[in-house]
This record gives C-alpha cells, sequence and structure tokens, in this order.
C-alpha cells in the first residue's frame, strides 16, 4: 500500500508570518527595557499580528479562518478533558485548544503593540496607565509563549507528528480515521 501525500495546511504567506511574528516578539521581550530595537520590533509585531487578526476573519481557508478553528467554550472543555483523558483526536488545523491559544497570543500581541505606539507618542509619552498596560501585555505573551510552546510540544507528541516541521514546511500527514479536518 501507498502510503497518501502530505497535504498543505498553511501557505507560505502565513508560515512566514508566524515565524517573523514570533522573532518580533521573543525580540521584543529580550529588549524588554526599550530602546530603538524594542521599538522597531514592537511595530513590527505590531502590523504582523494586525495581519495575521485580518487573515483569520478574512481568509477561505478554515485552517487559517477564525471561524474555522475557533470553537464554542463547550467545544473547547471537551477537547481539554479528552487531552486529560489521553483521547483527544488530532485536527489537521488547529485543535480546540491550539485556536484560543492563536486569539490569546494575537489579541495580547495587538494591546502590547499598541500600548507601545501610542507610549512612544508625545500625547502618551510617560503616561502611567499605557505603560502599565503595554507592560502587563509584554509580560502576558512572555507567559503565553511557553504554554503555547508546550501544547505544540504535547501535540506533536501525542499524534505522533512533528508540528513545528509542518508550520515550516506547511504539510501534515493527511486525516486518518476520527482526525478532524475542517477542509
Amino acid at each position: 500500500m501507498i502510503p497518501a501525500a502530505p497535504v498543505r495546511v498553511w501557505s507560505a504567506g502565513l508560515r512566514a508570518g508566524h515565524w517573523a511574528l514570533a522573532a518580533s516578539v521573543l525580540g521584543c521581550l529580550w529588549w524588554y527595557e526599550g530602546g530603538s530595537g524594542h521599538e522597531g520590533l514592537g511595530y513590527a509585531a505590531l502590523a504582523l499580528a494586525l495581519w495575521r487578526v485580518a487573515l483569520g476573519w478574512r481568509s477561505r481557508s478554515p485552517q487559517v479562518r477564525f471561524a474555522g478553528f475557533v470553537r464554542a467554550p463547550a467545544a473547547t472543555w471537551a477537547y481539554a478533558r479528552a487531552v486529560t483523558a489521553c483521547r483527544e483526536p488530532r485536527h489537521l488545523g488547529h485543535n480546540p485548544l491550539g485556536g484560543w491559544m492563536i486569539v490569546a497570543l494575537l489579541a495580547t500581541a495587538v494591546v502590547a503593540g499598541a500600548s507601545g505606539a501610542l507610549y512612544a507618542t508625545d500625547r502618551f509619552w510617560g503616561d502611567a496607565v499605557v505603560h502599565a498596560v503595554h507592560s502587563v501585555a509584554g509580560w502576558a505573551l512572555a507567559l503565553l509563549l511557553p504554554l503555547h510552546l508546550g501544547g505544540v510540544a504535547l501535540s506533536s507528541w501525542r499524534h505522533r507528528e512533528n508540528l513545528v516541521a509542518a508550520m515550516l514546511g506547511g504539510h501534515k500527514l493527511p486525516p486518518a480515521p476520527g482526525d478532524v479536518d475542517l477542509g
């Protein structure tokens, strides 16, 4: 029997945006005390996060469009219970917990980037509230990132599929019986 060919899940543009956003956010966290490097990477992160949000609303791909992978709370809790029981199905795109992690990461990146951009203006320079919002959002990203990576590692291990390689190459193994395919 010939094994089925891998299927394309994520486009080159989406993957490039993902890795560029990750690098921008990590750079901002590295240079968390500010400066031109932090500021430039912050603007890049904001632009990339807003671009991904726009794709999430407008894309035709169910693996990219929010409506294709963000599940209702009840379905997400059911999936979380299946994870704790080691019975969760493999998803061709994002699983329900991963979908909500994407929303949380993007929302936090937008808040951090927008508040940082405001803080750099004459009007809000030195504003304690804007600075606090920026700091809380930035450190929230620092907490969400390891959770995201942990979820990727757990899903990769449980489903015997390298999700980092899938986000680099754009392809995953085809759906098998019991898998969830949004296409």
